[in-house]
């Protein structure tokens, strides 16, 4: 298993085609995700673009359900979309094609281009070209009877594919005369999924997609009219697939990790009074809170004690070349997500707040991307708005560090000789004793305090 703390590949490096008249055409594959560290397998739930539409690197062409959250996944090519190779509601391996971009014709890339024979030369096509088939998709063809001559192909170069046979045989099941059914809402299963997470009564929508099918963005510009929501009836994945997921990932963690667990109680009078004086000076857009503090000194203090940083793969530790911040979310229909701010320790304090405040959102809406599920290099939980005062979390494997805080409390705090009334939050440690001991634990622990010590620095 390759190292998680790199980005994952979502497709093959450009290759080129060759097309009718001497032009060339460079071709992508984009493929099934890999959008956690423990994800094997997704399932497409909707297409968001279709063959044909032009797309551009960080558009969004697919929603992929995972056994936990549905997550729109981003383009990371620009072109247009030359064909889809898996429908709606397939689950297929992590690494599959899903579909294939064409950045257009170009010229011919170095070496010489196959020749076409001479038009004059050129042989009369022959009246009754054979079909191309695959020897199952014949049988297939021949168990109900159907003359491949007369199907038409949708595969490369026309071939006839297992679905144009099924086609086939659902049209010649079909009555000949049928009665228009009913009128019937089109919706794609993943507006319906979304409408149910948001609220939104699917049925009073009217759709922009083709044939006045309802989509996803519908769902979403009718979530965000004040409208009176009537949640529709049930949803294929839900908190209890969500629950599962949880056990199965965390009973793996319990087992297979050797947990230990340091605490330090770290004191933020001079972090919060630099807040406030910032925060008195900013747009009320830019001001920060104390929990985007606590995750930018954590990603500096994992940059600084790397031995915390990365993934333990193969029975070995393989740190990681930058601190990918998971951030755990709790959602209101209870469950829990764990996005990521990529590339945390590089970003300005202000960047953390704004993407805590996106990810946040994103995750309680069922909007998240893929880019929100780069695998994190070490999480961060936070439970003190709800009035937690410490937090031994469990770590999420691969990774082997998870630092939990608790909320911002009032004690009895000595400075000197004097005692006096100081805000203070409580930080845990959870380590992988395979990965570290107690001391870099430590270490790692004091580096944060340090930080917090010195706000201007973060």
């Amino acid at each position: 298993m390759p190292s998680t703390s790199k980005t994952p590949r979502y497709r093959k490096p450009m290759t080129w085609w060759p097309r009718r008249g001497g032009r060339w055409v460079e071709m992508a594959e984009f493929r099934m995700p890999s959008l956690g560290a423990d994800m094997e397998r997704g399932t497409l739930v909707e297409w968001l673009v279709q063959p044909g539409d032009t797309v551009h690197k960080g558009d969004l062409v697919a929603a992929v359900d995972t056994e936990k959250a549905t997550i729109e996944v981003e383009c990371f090519d620009t072109g247009i979309i030359d064909r889809l190779l898996v429908e709606p509601g397939q689950t297929v391996p992590v690494g599959t094609p899903l579909a294939v971009i064409s950045a257009g014709a170009q010229g011919a890339p170095s070496g010489p281009a196959p020749a076409e024979p001479a038009a004059e030369k050129s042989p009369p096509p022959p009246k009754h070209k054979p079909a191309v088939a695959t020897p199952p998709v014949r049988k297939l063809a021949a168990q109900h009877g159907i003359d491949l001559a007369t199907v038409h192909g949708t595969g490369h170069g026309g071939a006839i594919t297992h679905a144009d046979v099924e086609g086939v045989i659902q049209q010649l099941a079909e009555p000949r005369v049928k009665a228009p059914p009913a009128a019937r809402q089109r919706i794609s299963p993943y507006a319906r999924r979304l409408a149910a997470e948001l609220g939104t009564d699917a049925s009073r929508l009217t759709g922009t997609g083709a044939d006045g099918a309802v989509r996803a963005r519908d769902v979403r510009a009718a979530a965000q009219k004040p409208t009176l929501p009537s949640p529709a009836p049930g949803v294929s994945r839900g908190p209890a697939a969500m629950r599962q997921a949880i056990a199965a990932l965390m009973t793996k963690s319990k087992r297979e990790i050797p947990h230990y667990y340091l605490t330090s109680t770290i004191e933020l009078s001079t972090a919060l009074e630099w807040l406030r004086e910032r925060n008195r000076r900013a747009l009320v857009a830019d001001r920060i809170v104390p929990a985007a503090t606590l995750l930018k000194a954590t990603a500096l203090a994992a940059r600084d004690v790397p031995d915390l940083n990365g993934h333990w793969i193969n029975d070995h530790f393989e740190p990681a070349d930058a601190v990918h911040l998971g951030v755990a979310v709790t959602l209101h229909g209870g469950g829990l997500l764990t996005p990521s701010i990529v590339n945390a320790e590089q970003l300005p304090l202000i960047e953390i707040m704004h993407r805590l405040r996106e990810l946040v959102s994103r995750a309680r809406t069922a909007r998240l991307r893929s880019s929100d599920t780069t695998p994190a290099t070490i999480t961060v939980t936070n439970l003190g708005d709800l009035g937690v005062e410490s937090v031994q979390g469990v770590i999420y494997p691969p990774q082997v560090a998870l630092i939990g805080f608790g909320s911002v409390v009032h004690r009895p705090w000595a400075v000197g000789d004097l005692i006096g009334i100081r805000p203070i939050v409580t930080a845990t440690l959870s380590g992988d004793h395979r990965a570290t001991d107690g001391a870099t634990g430590g270490r790692f622990l004091t580096t944060i305090d340090t930080f917090l010590q010195h706000p201007e620095e973060l």
